[in-house]
């Protein structure tokens, strides 16, 4: 078997997140090398995207080559790795239910054990800040601090990871929390799980990252 590129990883991966939004609405990067970052955006003819449309970020913001204009968040990934060293991934997708809860200017809270994804009891909404601003790249910084993952408000979601396989399946599993949530939402709000319980899932979800796979 063929070991993909990084380039055509990211591609495969916009593929893959098709089934949560529209492609315009998903951009993908991971850390390369320690230098810099690959970003992939579904923007544009999506089916026309090619790992050659992959484009990589310099660690000083730097962008070689001018052939493929980079996804209009870079930044805001660019910003993420430059804050965390142990994140490799950014999932940033505008699916629909975390755009309607992050639109509501709502965290989406501890109902449910899954929520550990994000590494704590919430995911935070962080204020809405004008796109593509260093204010909202500032206030997405501050929120990971806590958590891997956290809603923009009026804007979508965003997971980090230690590997793309890991934001990539954090970002599927908060928009099905959101949709979760916001169907309780029409028959009141749920309650809450105990600290303990999120405890527990956290710890649990931390043991089966750390156990060897078959």
């Amino acid at each position: 078997m063929v070991e993909q590129s990084p380039n055509a990883l990211l591609v495969e991966a916009i593929h893959r997140l098709e089934r949560l939004a529209p492609p315009a609405d998903i951009s993908i990067s991971t850390r390369s090398g320690g230098a810099g970052l690959l970003i992939a955006w579904g923007g544009g003819d999506a089916d026309r995207l090619t790992a050659d449309q992959v484009v990589f970020v310099a660690r000083d913001g730097g962008i070689k080559g001018r052939a493929h204009q980079p996804a209009p968040d870079w930044s805001l990934h660019h910003a993420i790795y430059q804050a965390y060293a142990e994140v490799h991934a950014v999932v940033h997708v505008q699916s629909a239910h975390a755009v309607a809860l992050a639109s509501l200017r709502r965290s989406l809270p501890a109902f449910h054990p899954r929520i550990a994804v994000a590494g704590g009891d919430s995911v935070p909404c962080v204020p809405y800040q004008r796109p593509g601003s260093a204010a909202l790249a500032n206030a997405v910084v501050d929120a990971l601090g806590k958590r891997s993952a956290c809603l923009v408000a009026h804007d979508g979601l965003i997971t980090t990871g230690s590997s793309l396989a890991q934001a990539m399946s954090s970002a599927i599993s908060i928009e099905f929390l959101c949709q979760s949530y916001l169907a309780a939402l029409a028959a009141g709000e749920p309650p809450r799980l105990e600290r303990a319980e999120i405890a527990l899932a956290l710890e649990k979800l931390r043991t089966y990252t750390r156990s060897p796979r078959a």
